[in-house]
This record gives structure tokens, sequence and C-alpha cells, in this order.
């Protein structure tokens, strides 16, 4: 009878242990740079969350952080989910300059199609290419924003000659690059920080796509816009990475990793890349409607000349790939492939 109860007990105690494993509810702390009202926090990390409370009867869930609220600087970010501050987070790979380098290759000037097309290919890359750059991470996604677009204060960029000595916000090393073989005297700085670099003189101009502008009251701060035609590559794009704690997967019971395993990947990267460049129309509207404004598409003979003045940035990057021991050429070329693979 003593036996009998004890291997009662024993198989309720397995069945409790394993009810409660099914049952355990996981809270994962989000964290980004923006601000609440921005697309980024209502609805790209937010149709994250709903997405995996939903595949997981609402055992995942998400207490998303926006502004920096859990602490830190934007380019603190990325270790910040290697270490744990935060479970996932949402940020620019180049705001750790050289660090994600192998990735930045979608960040050379006239690279980028559409967001969709080029948010695929740089999740493809960084699966075949750049995953020594993630190792110490889960990654959930590698996306682009939409076309960058010149804002500038005090005079339009109609053509090249105008940048020579403005001094224009950059995001990253590449894009900084970019804009000094142009002429300009770039000033690299996170997107929080263009406000009050406008305001205050520090900078002349900044690069930064239509849907993150009005939110930074860059309608407000500028005067002018300059963009490429739609049928052009972009001028640039950036490139932003979503880490996960590697440990808080890890610590996950099986059927929970396959739901973030099934919510990651190449189509979340591509919805990313979708949502934010969507964004760029209803905000171009508010620099349209906004009285006194001036907005210069770029004709297809002057973006020619710019893109003979970046020209040799491709090549600066194919050069540091070799530096690094990889094939640098046949890196370029394969970005190249998987950007026109995924252009419809």
């Amino acid at each position: 009878m003593k036996h009998l109860i004890k291997h009662t007990a024993l198989a309720a105690g397995l069945l409790c242990s394993a009810w409660a494993a099914q049952a355990q509810t996981v809270t994962l702390k989000v964290h980004h740079f923006l601000g609440p009202q921005s697309i980024q926090h209502t609805t790209m990390l937010k149709a994250w969350c709903d997405n995996i409370a939903k595949d997981s009867n609402n055992r995942l869930n998400c207490q998303i952080y926006p502004a920096m609220q859990l602490g830190g600087t934007p380019p603190q970010l990325f270790d910040q989910a290697k270490d744990g501050v935060a479970d996932v987070v949402w940020t620019v790979a180049g705001y750790s300059s050289g660090r994600f380098a192998r990735s930045q290759v979608f960040e050379l000037p006239f690279m980028m199609t559409n967001a969709g097309a080029t948010s695929r290919a740089a999740w493809d890359f960084a699966q075949k290419y750049a995953q020594e750059e993630y190792k110490d991470v889960k990654l959930l996604a590698v996306h682009v924003h939409g076309p960058g677009v010149i804002f500038s204060k005090s005079k339009p960029v109609t053509k090249i000659e105008d940048l020579k000595g403005m001094k224009v916000r950059g995001p990253t090393a590449t894009v900084t690059k970019m804009l000094g073989m142009m002429g300009a005297t770039p000033v690299g700085m996170p997107v929080p920080a263009v406000p009050e670099a406008l305001s205050k003189g520090v900078i002349d101009a900044a690069v930064i796509p239509f849907e993150v502008a009005p939110g930074l009251k860059v309608h407000e701060l500028t005067k002018f816009s300059t963009e490429t035609e739609k049928t052009s590559p972009a001028l640039y794009t950036t490139v932003f990475v979503v880490p996960m704690n590697k440990a808080k997967y890890e610590s996950l019971p099986a059927d929970l990793k396959a739901v973030i395993d099934k919510n990651s990947g190449r189509e979340f990267s591509a919805y990313l890349g979708t949502t934010q460049e969507g964004n760029d129309v209803p905000s171009r509207k508010i620099f349209a409607e906004t009285a006194g404004y001036t907005m210069t598409t770029l004709p297809h003979a002057e973006l020619e000349r710019w893109k003979k003045a970046t020209s040799t940035l491709d090549d600066e990057w194919i050069a540091d790939m070799n530096k690094r021991g990889f094939q640098g050429q046949a890196m370029y070329d394969d970005a190249v492939k998987m950007i026109k693979g995924y252009t419809k």
C-alpha cells in the first residue's frame, strides 16, 4: 500500500510540474529608443507581441518600454539584450560602430529598392554571412527603413554642390562616409538627438526617412526636403536588428520557443521593413501640407552625379571585408543578387 501511495504521489508530482511548465506565463521586457507615439511602438513591436500572445494562449506576453525607459543610451541597446537588461530590443545595427559591418552592406548608397525586399535580403544575408556578429543573442529580425531623405534648415539641396560645408547628421559610419564623399561635413548621432541638434545649430541638415520625421518635429525645424525618384534605388537606408536575450530564450519550454521561432525570421523582417516604409506616405503628406515647405525630388541626371561621387564606398566595404578574411566581392555581389531576387 505504501509503495502504491509513493508511486501515486510521484505521478501526481510529475503531472503537477508538467502542468506548471504548461501554465507558466512569461512577460518579456521589450526596449527601444523611439517615443510611445512612434509606429515602432504602436504597430511594429506591438504586432509581434500580440502574435506571440495569441500563438501561446497568452503564456507569452510583453511589456514594451519606449524612449529608453529602462535606462542607457540607444547605442547600448544591443548589449542590453545580450546582457539581459531587456529581453528583446529594437535598435540600429550601426549605432555600435563596426560591430555589424557585414550586415551594413545594405546601407551602401543606392543599394535598396524597397524596404520589404531589402529586409528579406538582409535576413538571408545575416543567416549566410553574419551569424557570428549575432552569436551572443537570439536574432529575431533584420530590416531596413524606406528611402533616406535630406531635410535642411536654411537652403534647399537640389544639386551635390549644395552639400558643400553643410553639417549633416548621419545615422551610421557608412552613411556619414557617404555624406563626406558628397562634400558635406558629416555629424554622426542617434535619431533622438536630431531635434535638439537642429534647433541649436549643431547641424544644418539631417538624413532620415519621412516616416520618423514628423515625430521629431522636423517639419517645424527645417524648411526643405530632398528625396530620390521613386523609380531609383534609395540614396541610403539604415539596418535595424531585433535581438533577444539568449538565456531568456533558452529558459523557455519547447512549445514557447516554437512560438518565438514562428514569429521571427525572414517574414517578420519583411513585415517590419514594409510597415516602416508604409508610414513614409502619411508622414510625407504632413510635409507637403506644411505652409512654405519646399520639397525637391532629384532628377535622374543629378542622381547619376551623386552615384559617381559615392561609387568608391562599395569598394571600401569590399576591401574591409577582405581585410577581415572574407570574400568581400562575392558577399557584395550576393547582397545585390538577394535584393534583386526579392524585388518584384
